[in-house]
């Protein structure tokens, strides 16, 4: 098992950025493969990033280029780096470990017109 804690989420202009975070333990990180999905409301959850236990990343079209993730094995640590957000960035954010499927608990990214 590994749990996982969200945080850095909140209200932010568009054209603005924030870093999300997410805290990993229970489990040995540095093997994990870890994402960041997100919902809407009305809408499904979609993956937004991932990155490899050896860092290869892959990235929806929708934040290419806006978006990094990126991970500190010593820290038990991922993030998300979030650029140049638009309004229809608006969702919960939640951390996942897809090599043992396990979710935070979400935070809420509100980018403002």
């Amino acid at each position: 098992q590994v749990q996982l804690v969200e945080s850095g989420g909140g209200l932010v202009q568009a054209g603005g950025s924030l870093r999300l975070s997410c805290a990993a333990s229970g489990s040995i990180f540095s093997i994990n493969v870890m994402g960041w999905y997100r919902q809407a409301p009305g809408k499904q959850r979609e993956l937004v990033a991932r990155i490899s236990s050896i860092g290869s990343t892959t990235y929806a079209d929708s934040v290419k280029g806006r978006f990094t993730i990126s991970r500190d094995n010593a820290k038990n640590t991922v993030y998300l780096q979030m650029n140049s957000l638009k309004p229809e960035d608006t969702a919960v954010y939640y951390c996942h470990s897809m090599s043992f499927d396990s979710w935070g608990q979400g935070t809420q990214v509100t980018v403002s017109s």
